[in-house]
């Protein structure tokens, strides 16, 4: 795929399956050319998450678009710091700081993810439990 896009619609990206839920990278260097940023589409299944994890080297900002959850944020000493977020809630996590994120409903979670600047939706991509299905094909069910 030519990374020059302007215009980018879900049927031009692949779509990197987990165990927890899909991804799609809307805006990202192998995509746009963006390097100062990266940001996609996240769906967490019913009642599933993603681990403790952190982002060393850059920002991320969670917009929910849709559903609700509980969303994991270390404080400036560490200690984890929960809130229950819903539709039109943002999470700030400075670069490096550990979060996690759970469905706590029946109905998908949607999230607008976005990196500043780009890269850890690469390092995603290379995980093991990682599939990558691609463009203009749907995920598995």
């Amino acid at each position: 795929m030519a990374a020059d896009l302007r215009f980018v619609t879900a049927d031009d990206v692949e779509t990197q399956v987990f165990d927890w839920g899909t991804i799609k990278w809307m805006s990202e260097a192998r995509v746009t050319g963006a390097v100062r940023s990266a940001g996609g589409v996240v769906i967490l299944a019913p009642g599933k998450g993603h681990a403790r994890h952190n982002h060393p080297g850059s920002d991320e900002i969670l917009y929910f678009i849709s559903g609700s959850g509980d969303q994991m944020v270390e404080d400036d000493s560490g200690e984890p710091v929960v809130r229950h977020l819903t539709a039109g809630d943002v999470a700030y996590i400075p670069e490096g700081v550990y979060h996690s994120t759970v469905n706590t409903t029946w109905e998908p979670l949607r999230i607008l993810a976005i990196y500043s600047p780009g890269g850890p939706e690469a390092f995603l991509r290379s995980l093991p439990d990682c599939t990558i299905v691609p463009a203009g094909e749907l995920p598995p069910r």
